[in-house]
Order: C-alpha cells, then structure tokens, then sequence
C-alpha cells in the first residue's frame, strides 16, 4: 500500500525541516511524500531538496493553501492520501504504518486521529489536545470535526467526490469532511492517539474577527451540500475548542 503525503509550502523554512524529518523517519510503509510549494523567497526549496525521500517538488503560483492542496491530491500516485501542512510533524515513526493497517481492512474509506497543539518553539510543549473519539453520522450536528491533519482518504474518493473547494478560505477541510463522511456517508476508522502535533496559530484562530468570518464559513460548508444543521451546531464547534484545553 502506498500513502501519499502531500505538503503544501510557502516560506516556510522556519518549520518544514521538522514536517520533513518527520515523513523520512516513518517506518513499516511505502510512503509517496509530494511537495507543493508557492514560489517561497526563503530557502524552502533547498531544505526540501535535502531530503531524499521527497518524491516530487513543484514550485509554482496558486491561488493558495488549499488550491496547493488540490494540486498535489491531482498528482498524487498512492492508494491513500493524506495532508501534512509544512508547520506540522508526526507523533512518532509508527504513524503511517498504523494509518495503513486500519485500511487493510477493505471496508474503511477514511481514517483519522487525534492531535495535539503545541508551542510553535517547543514541540514537546503541549498546549490543546484534540481528542477526536469515536464517529457516528450525528456528532457533525453536534459540533464535531476531526482535525485534517489526521485525515487519510483513499485517493480514488477525490475523483468521486471532488477536492477542496477553494471558494472557502478557513473552513476548506471541514466543508470536505463534512461532503465525504455526512454527505456521502464514508465509513472512517479512528486511530485512538495522537499522531501530529501542530503548531499553535492558524487563519481561523488568529482573531475574534476571523473566528466569526470562520463561522459564517462554516455555515456557508452546510448549505453548499444541502445539508440543515441543527440551530445550536455552529456554536458547539467553537466550543469544543475551549474543552481541548481542559483535556490535555
């Protein structure tokens, strides 16, 4: 089985040293690991080139992170595929032959697990746990999303039903998760540990304001699959952002 890793990039030689050691110490599986960079100023592309197991560089103009995204999905060679931003690292070398494992069995389209947010200096400092559980076809209308960076997909379920949908700007991964586990009613399989750790910050973090235009995005993720959340969902999603400090 082959799992496709694709890292989009932007000037981010701050951090993607550790997203790329971090791919180039999985054991146990054959991994495909594209990266998709935006014409980075820094020396991005050379800290990529360093590594030998980098399958395939593109460094180009797109029109963002998911447009990035969608790019390496489209060139992507393995049977499953997952997403690994240049500011996230694996938990530990195991990961992709555990994610691997689950899909064996024939009947599980996607996978996901847990995450950890931690210091953007200190990535043993941990800040927010993400602790994903168990799925059923309610927990969307309860507030309920898995973190992306722990969400593998077999690749030919992009074809099917489509990719990132670039119109959104934050809520991109959730209004994908939202089409393929509710909409289309994917079977997942939850890995009951951590597997990434993020760095803290991110778009739809960064301020009151963009935390608002995050919610009318994630609304909007609802209405574009037809799809009527109760009227209290939207409001729970942030909320459980607030619990993940408490359990970690």
């Amino acid at each position: 089985m082959l799992i496709s890793i694709v890292t989009p990039t932007y000037n981010s030689a701050e951090t993607v040293k550790d997203t790329l050691s971090s791919v180039a110490m999985q054991k146990g599986v054959e991994v495909e690991h594209i990266i998709v960079d935006g014409l980075s100023k820094d020396n991005t592309i050379e800290l990529v080139k360093s590594f030998p197991h980098v399958a395939r560089v593109d460094s180009e103009k797109d029109g963002g992170i998911y447009d990035a995204m969608n790019k390496g999905i489209r060139r992507a060679n393995g049977d499953i595929v997952g997403i690994l931003n240049s500011d996230d690292l694996y938990a530990h070398p195991d990961v992709l032959r555990k994610v691997a494992e689950l899909f064996e069995d024939e009947s599980i389209d996607a996978v996901y697990a847990d995450l950890e947010y931690v210091e953007r200096e200190n990535t043993n400092k941990v800040v927010r746990y993400w602790r994903s559980g168990k799925y059923n076809t309610n927990q969307f209308y309860y507030g309920w999303m898995p973190p992306h960076p722990t969400f593998f997909i077999r690749r030919h379920f992009y074809e099917k039903f489509g990719e990132f949908n670039c119109k959104l700007r934050s809520a991109a991964d959730y209004e994908l998760m939202l089409r393929f586990l509710l909409k289309h009613k994917l079977k997942p399989a939850y890995l009951p540990e951590v597997i990434v750790k993020m760095r803290t910050g991110g778009m739809s973090n960064a301020s009151f304001s963009n935390r608002l235009k995050a919610n009318r995005e994630d609304r909007e993720a609802w209405r574009m699959n037809a799809i009527q959340p109760f009227f209290f969902t939207l409001f729970l999603k942030p909320f459980r952002k607030i619990l993940q400090y408490v359990n970690r």
